[in-house]
């Protein structure tokens, strides 16, 4: 299987406007702030969450739109982004847990376990009081704050409503082996025997 790695480096081309009152100062800051501002945090169909805009070449001639006392210059830039795979395996940190499933914090985003995926047994009982699952045969418990190991089982981009931003939404599954809580798949692996 080849390596992939979901944190890449793209990059992109846009057009900033300098306003008048930026005037006189480095393009390449003013650029990365309007860049920063407008791209991090923001999902991008073909590029997934943007991390970062870590660098930018703005070209020196700007144009003059009339009536806009401000330029437009080109700029190229680089973006850190992060593309969750679909069948890749994750750790993450449960954020939090709720009667149908669980959030799971995935680096800059968040994914969801249904209930019924996070242990392999056929009854998993939810405590409200304590914000976590109980699973009934093996008592094991899982709450807000636990290391988790998981697997993607879904990756998808929904527009909420018209006029906002793209949404990056993970799916998960814990039921598999080598999967779960950190704790779980620590007491599985046996002892290695020293000679």
């Amino acid at each position: 299987m080849p390596n992939i790695v979901p944190f890449r480096l793209v990059e992109a081309e846009d057009y900033v406007r300098i306003p008048p009152t930026e005037f006189g100062k480095p393009l390449e800051d003013i650029a990365l702030q309007q860049l920063r501002s407008k791209y991090e945090g923001r999902v991008l169909r073909e590029v997934g969450y943007v991390v970062a805009v870590l660098t930018a070449k703005v070209g020196r001639e700007g144009r003059i739109v009339f009536g806009d006392g401000g330029t437009y210059h080109r700029a190229v830039f680089t973006m850190l982004a992060y593309m969750p795979l679909d069948g890749e395996i994750i750790e993450g940190v449960v954020e939090n847990v709720r009667e149908m499933g669980m959030l799971v914090r995935i680096g800059p985003i968040l994914g969801f376990i249904n209930k019924i995926h996070v242990m392999d047994e056929p009854n998993i009982f939810f405590d409200a009081s304590t914000k976590s699952y109980i699973g009934e045969r093996s008592k094991r418990k899982i709450s807000v704050g636990d290391i988790v190991r998981a697997r993607i089982t879904g990756v998808s981009f929904t527009t909420p409503r018209e006029g906002t931003d793209l949404l990056l939404r993970v799916t998960l599954t814990m039921r598999m082996p080598g999967l779960g809580k950190m704790e779980w798949i620590k007491e599985k692996k046996p002892a290695v025997k020293k000679t």
